[in-house]
């Protein structure tokens, strides 16, 4: 699967549970260009888990800033 449609399919997440109606880019920071606190990065993580069926251990959660580190561990996951 694309980076592309890693994004792709992290927009259609964030757009229905999130309610975000931008443009999602690599370089948006979860928590400073999303606002999301911690319950609504539970729900991201919770969504796109379910989305691309993988699953997010604590280590993939710590190393995740920005939605470019999302897209990157997702596509590691996929490939596993």
């Amino acid at each position: 699967m694309s980076d592309e449609a890693i994004l792709d399919g992290i927009a259609e997440v964030a757009r229905a549970h999130l309610g975000w109606a931008g443009e999602l880019t690599p370089e948006m920071r979860l928590v400073e260009d999303l606002r999301l606190d911690s319950v609504r990065l539970l729900t991201l993580a919770a969504e796109v888990e379910n989305r691309f069926r993988v699953r997010l251990d604590e280590l993939d959660e710590g190393s995740i800033e920005t939605i470019g580190d999302l897209v990157a561990v997702v596509r590691r996951k996929l490939g596993d």
